[in-house]
């Protein structure tokens, strides 16, 4: 084996090569989620043609091969030759990385792609793609094949001089994606948010797989985020019917910026840069955080709401049950990471806080009623934060004198770094005894919760750290939760949920997995939370043993061993009914186990904060219509 290193060893890759060796640098990953975001790459061109208004209409299609087509009646990518690179525009567009018009060259005021990679590299990932533009009266076609170009741009038809668009085809490459069948429901959410943030673009998503007819669904909105304000409080109740609508420009940074309170305890607040989700926030939310602190405390005081031997309200008790969108448009954005998840630019600070500072003092004079609604949930806020503060101070105390006393039920394995070791979280004193036995105890640590957790979705931070299950869980972590919440401390590399396979299991998983989100979103981010997968069935016959973990695997099985009397099946109702040896065979063995990883897409983290909310809010209504929707995909568990 040769070790020589050399000016021979180090490679040039041409063109699009790149991108093929590398996707995950460009995309993001090479599973489910970078195949989606192929199509947002293509999307986010034609919304930039909406921003620019020249176009009004998007169409995007799911076709039968599970190729995707993007069709937009915008001005359509140029046809002429780019004298730079002496090949037509469109050609450099999809072949030549960091090209196009968002580059200050005039084509676009402001643009979500950045970057100028999108198209090049959809098509560097796509078995082929095929793009067709509709300009002066003209039809043009280029194909290309794994980012090669097929043929010369070539003129195959006329339409009229009106009739302008680009159309883009393409079908994900498979051997670069894990996957490549594409997720109706997961395109929906996305494209759903970009027509609330661009008002008035109509947007069609079209699915033509399903055998029994193709799925369309229009997304349309001319009110815009006021709108999208409205859906994400669909499954909550408002404190007050307006929601509240500021828009302005300053320093060329166009503001808009939508809220209303609801009767939640959670802020759910989202921002974006040119129409880009920015889930690490920045300058333009730290403008609006600024601006609403420091309004609702003048008028507060101004109104005798507030004593002065009061102190302030916190940012944090204003946006309780707060829902917001603040959405900027920016010519030159800058975002800390090629991820784009946070903004840069001084400038959007001051102009947010200086338009909603403005315009959110005129309305709440205007608007007394709602003013003292707010100001008055605020103090109730601020009350119970003291309290948890308290509780919290105590609980800090006694881990203090006590040399950080775990929980007693806590049954923690002797290693102790924390990348070998992992916590299940186990439902119940039956499943618990059979999980200490079965246990690994040098990296596997086990904690069992007595009944079902405080639902933390209808409670205010005093009550949950008032609740013995949550307490044990946030002392066995070590990281904390919410404002103190710091993921350096975290004992475990793995939080499994380890609950019965039946409807009741499924209720505390979902219990839990809110509190997570709600309190400590960061261990979903990072991937440390993970769903255990026990068996639904155990076969016996002539001695041996199978465990099937769905009715179709048991079905399987048993066409393999034959159906007669000398099967015994048994459905598992509970961990409990397992003893120790088949529940590490089937469920802890690291091994043999399957564990389901918990993540967020981030790309449409709104509509993860919604389902939360349905599921475990007070609303019946939305919780009955999510459960009919989604019916679909619960195994059916009769034999």
């Amino acid at each position: 084996m040769s070790n020589e290193y050399g000016a021979d060893q180090i490679q040039i890759l041409e063109g699009l090569e790149a991108v093929r060796k590398r996707p995950g640098m460009y995309i993001g990953s090479t599973s489910s989620r970078g195949l989606h975001h192929l199509v947002y790459e293509i999307v986010d061109n034609s919304v930039d043609e909406a921003l620019a208004g020249v176009c009004d209409t998007i169409e995007v299609t799911i076709n039968p091969d599970n190729s995707v087509t993007v069709i937009d009646n915008g001005r359509g990518i140029p046809v002429g030759i780019n004298h730079k690179a002496g090949i037509p525009a469109v050609e450099v567009v999809f072949t030549i990385l960091h090209a196009g018009g968002k580059f200050g060259g005039g084509g676009y005021k402001v643009s979500g792609g950045l970057h100028g990679v999108g198209a090049s590299v959809v098509n560097a990932l796509s078995t082929w793609l095929e793009v067709e533009i509709r300009s002066e009266g003209k039809v043009y076609k280029q194909r290309y094949e794994r980012g090669h170009v097929c043929y010369p741009l070539k003129e195959i038809g006329t339409c009229e001089p009106e009739n302008t668009g680009t159309k883009v085809t393409f079908s994900p490459d498979p051997e670069i994606f894990e996957e490549t069948v594409y997720d109706y429901d997961i395109l929906k959410q996305r494209l759903r948010e970009m027509a609330f943030l661009t008002k008035n673009l109509k947007i069609v998503l079209r699915d033509m797989r399903p055998e029994d007819g193709m799925i369309e669904k229009t997304f349309h909105y001319e009110g815009g985020i006021t709108e999208f304000v409205t859906y994400l409080n669909r499954s909550k109740t408002p404190l007050y019917e307006d929601v509240l609508y500021f828009e302005g420009k300053k320093d060329n940074v166009y503001v808009e910026v939508a809220m209303q309170h609801n009767d939640s305890y959670t802020e759910s607040t989202y921002s974006f840069v040119n129409n880009i989700s920015t889930p690490e926030g920045g300058t333009h939310l730290a403008g609006f955080r600024n601006a609403i602190t420091k309004t609702f405390n003048d008028y507060a005081r101004n109104a005798k709401l507030l004593k002065d031997s009061e102190a302030n309200l916190s940012g944090e008790d204003i946006r309780e049950g707060l829902t917001a969108i603040v959405s900027v448009k920016i010519e030159d954005p800058q975002f800390e990471g090629q991820t784009k998840q946070k903004l840069g630019n001084s400038e959007a600070r001051g102009a947010v806080d200086s338009i909603v500072s403005e315009y959110l003092t005129y309305y709440l004079e205007q608007n007394p009623t709602i003013a003292k609604q707010i100001c008055e949930k605020s103090i109730l806020a601020q009350r119970a934060r003291e309290a948890a503060r308290k509780a919290r101070d105590l609980t800090r105390r006694k881990t203090a004198l006590d040399g950080m006393t775990l929980p007693g039920k806590l049954a923690d394995c002797s290693d102790k770094d924390p990348k070998n070791c992992e916590i299940f979280i186990v439902e119940g004193d039956s499943a618990g005894g059979s999980a200490k036995t079965a246990r690994n105890r040098a990296t596997q640590a086990i904690l069992p919760l007595r009944g079902k957790i405080l639902n933390v979705e209808k409670a205010r931070l005093d009550r949950i750290y008032g609740n013995a299950e949550i307490k044990a869980m946030i002392t066995a972590f070590g990281t904390g939760i919410h404002e103190d919440f710091d993921i350096s401390k975290l004992r475990y590399d793995k939080i499994i949920i380890m609950t019965d396979a039946d409807v009741d299991g499924a209720h505390i998983a979902t219990l839990m997995l809110t509190f997570l989100y709600r309190f400590m979103p960061e261990l979903i981010k990072q991937g440390h939370v993970y769903l255990a997968k026990p068996p639904l069935f155990k076969l016996d016959k002539n001695k041996k043993v199978w465990y099937a973990y769905s009715p179709e695997e048991l079905s399987s099985i048993l066409d393999e061993v034959g159906r007669d009397q000398s099967n015994k099946i048994q459905r598992y109702k509970g961990l409990g009914e397992m003893d120790a040896e088949q529940l590490w065979d089937t469920t802890m063995d690291p091994e043999k186990r399957i564990l389901l990883k918990v993540s967020i897409n981030e790309e449409t983290e709104s509509e993860v904060d919604l389902t939360f909310t349905t599921l475990m809010g007070d609303k019946v209504e939305p919780r009955r219509e999510f459960i009919e929707a989604n019916a679909k995909y619960v195994q059916n568990l009769d034999i």
